[in-house]
């Protein structure tokens, strides 16, 4: 019987998800599809968590979907995937999620780490999309977030020639934070992971949402969503001398 398909461990404030097929190189078949999608969703609503790694067991971070299941289903890829957008499950997730790439993010794999809020990533770890070589198209984000963080020109080249693309060029890319040896990347993952994870979790998840949502908007509608969401928030805060800030964050929606 297979090991449960993602591995949940939460200290400190940090829950580190760990998708755990790696004899299959992680891939996403539908049980770990269905778990990973719950988990966030569980995650969120946790008092106790402030921030969430997620990294893969073994080898690789994720080969994207399972292929074996899918050939084995009988069904069209669109009916299997159905219901299972884990693109849009990580953007719906306001608790800030570290990817931690410890190997191969193919497809599927690559699409979540664009998906999360940073990325780590380990010297081996490298990226790739096949939806051109295996004739399908990207459908939980890939073509819309790569071409944002890395412009049309370079995602174009990607995508369609399906190259390999090594840590160190994602990071000069724009969609890898920083690149780490293999075996500080989990660590440096957490590490960052705790240092968002000491601040009010509903402030956090203000800032996450205030640059994700002007992210989207032209920067004159971004900078004056900006100046409305602070005149908002400023207007409830008081700050004297010698108070502590943390503690002076009014409470609103998101706060655990």
């Amino acid at each position: 019987m297979e090991e449960k398909p993602l591995l949940i461990d939460i200290s400190d404030g940090v829950a580190t998800l760990t998708l755990n097929r790696p004899a299959a190189l992680n891939a996403l078949n539908r049980a770990l599809r269905q778990r990973l999608v719950e988990s966030l969703a569980d995650m969120d609503a946790r008092r106790d968590v402030r921030a969430i790694v997620l990294t893969g067991a073994g080898r690789a971070f994720c080969a994207g979907l399972d292929v074996k299941e899918l050939g084995a289903s009988g069904s069209n890829v669109a009916d299997n995937v159905d219901g299972g957008d884990l693109g849009a499950a990580l953007a719906a997730t306001a608790t800030p999620v570290i990817a931690a790439i410890n190997g191969l993010a193919v497809t599927g794999g690559f699409e979540i780490t664009l998906a999360c809020d940073m990325v780590l990533a380990a010297e081996s770890a490298w990226f790739q999309d096949t939806h051109a070589s295996i004739g399908l198209l990207p459908g939980w984000g890939l073509s819309q977030r790569l071409a944002r963080v890395a412009g049309p020109y370079r995602a174009k080249e990607i995508s369609l020639s399906a190259r390999k693309v090594t840590a160190a060029e994602a990071a000069q890319l724009g969609f890898v934070n920083r690149v780490v040896a293999h075996d500080r990347l989990l660590p440096e993952a957490l590490a960052l992971a705790r240092a968002i994870a000491q601040w009010p979790a509903g402030h956090v998840r203000r800032i996450k949402s205030l640059i994700d949502r002007g992210y989207a908007m032209p920067l004159a509608e971004a900078l004056a969503f900006e100046a409305g969401e602070a005149r908002a928030l400023n207007a409830e805060v008081t700050l004297g001398r010698g108070s502590d800030r943390r503690d002076r964050v009014p409470p609103g929606r998101g706060d655990r």
